[in-house]
């Protein structure tokens, strides 16, 4: 068979940007080994260029008046990346960031993570940007010749939302993390300043609104001041925008907001922390639930249907939209730990979802697409 060529739309990549930065890390070098009669090249942007090439399996592409903003990684993935792949010969495009080309024109696959901006629309100051970003993520999906996604929820999300047909969209599960436990977690975290007579409680995300972590603040201010664990919110720039809510509430002994950590510094938190916490409104996975589970961390979440799909009965349920009763979730977590063979069933449930498992789903959408567009 002769040699295939993908273009894979990473405009996007920043490398601070998450779980879908973590898709395509963990998702491209695999894929690679799979299809090895394809021709794999990036296209990206300056800020991303120097990550991408780390682990991307070909010729990455920079397209030097792309950066970090959303402006020019959606003005790229509207006018270039199309454009591009018809006049490199690309045979497929594939959008792995929730959008690329919103016109047909080359045949191009979609990953769409999740339909968040419509199910979470964010306060006055991002409803324009966030209208905008949901008409090209629906546009996009809707002329692209597949779909996928990474749970069922976030399948009937995006039926419902961005009005795709649901036999158009295949669920791949993502996968998790490989644990790798370090040597002697208190001290890679010494400048965080942890005490070591509370329990601690960790959780890891953005800032934006679906992550709901001032919903977390107002259930940490509900519990009484004695019974209080320290609570470790990792993954954002510095200053925190959390930084005024903890001060309004006078958390700032109970709080721990360190920035982006590295991923010894990760590994460490969850070797130490006596739970994980999630009080997201909705997710398109959930990753950081899985890693947790899979390291035999006890998970709190959110009772949303995303979070019961990846958490399964190896996590605890609570509403976290109303404090109080969060509150009192968290302090039962901790009252009531998980025991050792509980602990272990839920890293076996967490091991099923893993990053071979979707590379080899993600390739056969991939592979469909090809012979589809060569027929």
């Amino acid at each position: 068979m002769s040699e295939r060529r993908i273009l894979v739309d990473l405009l996007g990549f920043t490398g601070s940007r998450g779980g879908t930065e973590t898709y395509v890390r963990e998702l491209l070098p695999r894929l690679a080994e799979r299809m090895p009669d394809v021709r794999f090249a990036a296209l990206t942007g300056r800020a991303g260029s120097a990550r991408v090439a780390t682990f991307f399996p070909g010729r990455v592409r920079t397209l030097p008046w792309v950066g970090s903003d959303p402006a020019t990684w959606a003005l790229g993935a509207v006018v270039a990346t199309d454009l591009l792949a018809r006049r490199d010969g690309a045979d497929l495009v594939w959008a792995p960031a929730n959008f690329g080309p919103i016109l047909r024109g080359a045949p191009r696959v979609v990953t769409v993570h999740d339909a968040i901006y419509d199910e979470v629309p964010g306060g006055l100051a991002q409803r324009a940007q966030r209208a905008v970003t949901s008409l090209l993520m629906r546009r996009s999906a809707r002329t692209a010749d597949a779909v996928i996604t990474v749970s069922h929820a976030a399948a009937a999300s995006i039926a419902r939302h961005l009005d795709v047909a649901a036999e158009r969209i295949t669920v791949v599960h993502n996968g998790s993390t490989e644990p790798h436990p370090v040597a002697e977690p208190r001290g890679i975290l010494d400048s965080l300043r942890l005490p070591a007579d509370r329990p601690l409680l960790l959780s890891v995300g953005n800032r934006m609104p679906h992550k709901n972590f001032a919903g977390l603040l107002h259930a940490l201010a509900a519990i009484e001041p004695g019974a209080r664990p320290v609570v470790v919110i990792a993954g954002s720039r510095l200053p925190d925008p959390l930084d005024a809510e903890v001060t309004r509430l006078g958390l700032q002994d109970d709080v721990v907001l360190p920035g982006w950590v590295s991923d010894d510094q990760l590994e460490a938190l969850y070797q130490v922390a006596d739970l994980y916490v999630c009080p997201s409104l909705v997710e398109g996975f959930g990753l950081p639930v899985v890693d947790a589970l899979r390291r035999s961390v006890p998970v709190l979440a959110n009772d949303v249907p995303v979070l019961r799909e990846v958490g399964g009965d190896a996590a605890r349920y609570a509403d976290a939209t109303d404090a109080e009763a969060f509150g009192a979730a968290i302090v039962a977590a901790l009252d009531a730990p998980s025991d050792a063979g509980a602990r272990a069933d839920a890293q076996a449930w967490a091991s099923r979802f893993t990053w071979d498992a979707a590379a080899d789903a993600t390739a056969l959408v991939l592979t469909a697409a090809l012979d589809g567009a060569r027929g």
